[in-house]
């Protein structure tokens, strides 16, 4: 009689215990800015992977168009309507200044595995950004490289003078077209979803992006020549709702960490050799694309325009702007020295 109580109140508990799990788990919304198999959506299924295994939540992802342009998923994610939401500082810059940095030109060198060691252990990233972020209800999970920047254009590049008065289409970001200013080009804010008719039609002359994107996007089949400038690399945020964050449980906290630890690992692995391969791809698919590689010689003549785009970054965000700039040539300058 005994046992047969106790294996009654054991049953009882066990189906509380797992009705109260069902009733706490929740579907968390993950957008961002780029399509299936790409860089974003590498990180974005590690990530839904390692919370769908680790909890009883499971995480929809919402993939560039979805649920709008870069900015309307930003709104969404600031709003609540979103749990997590990855945007690059290319368009948060206008509203984050501090995160223009990475629009510097030859700020950053183009050496892969420097970068990625950059980025794991650079200071400003992993401790003064997720300051920054918060400031604006985002708790930031990551920040990651993607890939070198390309400039791609109706003809090839070699100097400041060949980008004279030609519309290059930038993010909605201050201080890259500043950089293409600088460049002697007329820069020229254009939604992503824009980029291809304009390259078309002449509305824009060219554009920049990493090869991975310039592939995925078909662009170079629109403007096929490629050069090689080495002024930068496409970065991007992954960040949760700070709100929703912070209340979460002490151990789904952990989780959405892990998970984000998770997909950084896996993301990095992933974009080596992908703009190889992503070259590769795009010489078998067009005899009509041309790669520029610029020498040390074509190079400094961009690299003398970099020392004003600098002036303006500090000019617009100010003690931020140089605390982060002063550490983040610091970090850089740790990396190199290894």
């Amino acid at each position: 009689m005994k046992s047969s109580a106790l294996f009654t109140r054991t049953a009882v508990g066990a189906l509380a215990f797992g009705l109260s799990t069902a009733a706490f788990a929740e579907t968390w919304r993950y957008a961002h800015e780029e399509f299936e198999g790409d860089v974003q959506d590498v990180y974005a299924v590690a990530f839904k992977e390692y919370i769908e295994a680790n909890s009883e939540h499971t995480l929809e992802i919402y993939r560039f168009g979805e649920l709008g342009e870069s900015d309307d998923i930003m709104e969404q994610a600031q709003s609540g309507i979103l749990e997590f939401v990855n945007q690059s500082p290319g368009f948060s810059g206008a509203w984050l200044p501090p995160a223009q940095i990475f629009f510097v030109p030859y700020l950053l060198p183009t050496d892969e595995q420097t970068v990625l060691e950059f980025f794991d252990e650079s200071k400003a990233i992993n401790e003064m950004f997720p300051e920054l972020y918060a400031e604006h209800d985002l708790e930031l999970l990551n920040m990651y490289p993607e890939g070198e920047m390309v400039v791609t254009a109706d003809e090839p590049i070699t100097s400041p003078e060949d980008l004279n008065n030609k519309k290059i289409r930038v993010m909605t970001n201050p201080l890259l077209s500043e950089t293409y200013d600088a460049f002697g080009a007329s820069p020229t804010p254009l939604p992503w979803g824009e980029v291809y008719g304009g390259l078309q039609t002449g509305v824009i002359d060219g554009q920049e992006n990493p090869i991975f994107w310039i592939e995925s996007g078909g662009l170079y089949e629109v403007s096929p020549n490629l050069t090689f400038t080495g002024h930068g690399w496409f970065v991007t945020a992954s960040m949760a709702n700070q709100d929703f964050f912070n209340g979460l449980s002490d151990s789904d906290q952990e989780v959405v960490r892990e998970a984000a630890d998770v997909a950084y690992d896996h993301t990095m692995e992933h974009i080596q050799g992908l703009a190889d391969e992503s070259l590769e791809k795009i010489r078998e698919d067009s005899d009509e694309v041309t790669v520029t590689r610029l020498t040390d010689e074509q190079l400094e003549a961009f690299k003398a325009q970099a020392p004003q785009v600098e002036q303006a970054y500090l000019e617009m965000t100010g003690e931020d702007g140089e605390a982060l700039l002063e550490q983040f040539k610091a970090d850089l300058e740790a990396v190199q020295s290894d």
